[in-house]
């Protein structure tokens, strides 16, 4: 880029309705367009062109165009849409148009960026531009900015990696997303406030491209690359059973974090009633003892051969896992009581106790991009799991726990209504 550039807004536009002809108001406004030029349009006067307003309640649409709630806190959504965009009520907008209605972000930005781009070269007969903008919040910072959600004949990302800064360095992770810096830039002289919807960017005409390009939609970060993929809402829904695993080890500093998170499990009496062994050289050994006791039990019960085969095919899985723990629940702070009932009581309470923690555990483990499975093997022979693993006679193993990178998807969870768990008394 040499020389200055100017942004400049397109006044005059009147209210867009469904069927206008979008590019001829702004070829008209605009007052002669020139090589390389770029147009950056609010999603909003697309959408009401393309006939994306709807008749219904803000909440409706909210929920008809989410695909995966992010965060919520008390009236506000961050909500994923089908296009893989981030944002506040999922894009849905109810200013600048009738009341009981809201504006819908385009169904596919790149492609309206296209359409408008091929009409708008028509007319001007020059190599355009065009970004198609929407507001968005981001993590980390006050306030909202424009970015590009659609775009056409436009460099969505300037790629500086390989290239030396003025020390003579050479870059490693710098990538300019130039797409959202010329949407932001634009938003200076146009905006909801100011009714001014369309703005001409001039002196970039060196990421102005001959062909359409990948649009907008080369900027959303894919979900395996994403560090921050999971909201606060869906923490909890990261957690899935995975039960076949790729070789590629697992990170020990990643278990740590994982471990450390399941210590902050609620326990009784302001105890630490959680311990966590990591199988080594004590799985082949571990897994081999629960084989043979699991085969004698099955024997006992009466199943056949066959049978047997099939069960015990189901320890498959902590013999394939690149890595297994073993939680153990200690009860040295229970109460002793003079009856049953209450030393029962108290037991279940510090078992209560250990499920919180491996709950928190797998839930750690999925943030950390690893997939994992509860069993509940060594629950059934705790006294031969912890000769095996040489445990202190008070640690009791509370089954096991697969983990490694997943190898398979997970099953969609069927769909479960929370009232049908629930009883109000």
């Amino acid at each position: 880029m040499t020389g200055p550039v100017t942004i400049a807004a397109i006044t005059g536009l009147p209210e867009i309705t469904p069927g206008a002809d979008l590019a001829e108001l702004i070829a008209a406004g605009a007052g002669g367009l020139r090589d390389g030029d770029i147009l950056v349009v609010t999603s909003k006067v697309v959408s009401k062109a393309e006939g994306r307003v709807v008749t219904a309640s803000r909440d409706q649409a909210i929920e008809a165009e989410t695909v995966r709630v992010v965060a919520r806190r008390g009236g506000t959504t961050i909500a994923q849409t089908r296009h893989g965009l981030v944002l506040a009520a999922a894009g849905v907008d109810e200013s600048n148009t009738a009341p009981g209605t809201v504006v819908l972000l385009p169904a596919d930005p790149d492609e309206s960026a296209r359409r408008l781009r091929k009409a708008l070269q028509t007319r001007a007969g020059v190599r355009l531009g065009v970004i198609v903008t929407d507001t968005m919040g981001r993590p980390w910072r006050a306030g909202q900015t424009d970015s590009a959600i659609g775009a056409a004949g436009v460099l969505p990302a300037r790629d500086h990696r390989g290239e030396a800064d003025t020390f003579g360095n050479v870059l490693e992770v710098t990538v300019a997303a130039v797409a959202d810096e010329i949407a932001a830039a634009a938003d200076l002289v146009k905006g909801k406030a100011l009714g001014i919807p369309v703005a001409v960017v001039r002196g970039l005409a060196d990421l102005v491209t001959e062909q359409d390009g990948p649009g907008a939609r080369a900027l959303i970060r894919s979900a395996d690359e994403d560090m921050f993929r999971y909201g606060s809402a869906d923490v909890p829904l990261a957690r899935r059973t995975i039960r076949a695993f790729t070789a590629d080890p697992v990170d020990p500093d990643a278990v740590r974090r994982a471990i450390g998170t399941a210590l902050t499990a609620p326990a009784p009496h302001h105890s630490e009633p959680w311990r966590f062994v990591i199988l080594d050289r004590a799985r082949t050994a571990l897994l081999d003892a629960m084989r043979e006791a699991w085969t004698a039990d099955l024997r006992g019960d009466g199943f056949t051969p066959e049978q047997i085969a099939r069960r015990l095919r189901r320890g498959d899985v902590l013999r394939n896992a690149p890595l297994v723990i073993v939680p153990c629940l200690v009860t040295d702070a229970a109460h002793d009581y003079p009856d049953d009932r209450r030393n029962r009581s108290e037991q279940a309470m510090f078992t209560v106790s250990m499920g919180a923690a491996v709950q928190n555990l797998l839930i750690a483990l999925a943030v950390e991009g690893l997939g994992s499975a509860w069993i509940s093997s060594t629950l059934f022979c705790q006294d031969l799991a912890g000769r095996i693993m040489d445990l202190p006679a008070r640690w009791r193993p509370m089954g096991a726990v697969a983990v490694g990178h997943p190898a398979e998807q997970a099953r969609q969870r069927p769909p479960r209504d929370p009232g049908d768990f629930l009883l109000v008394r």
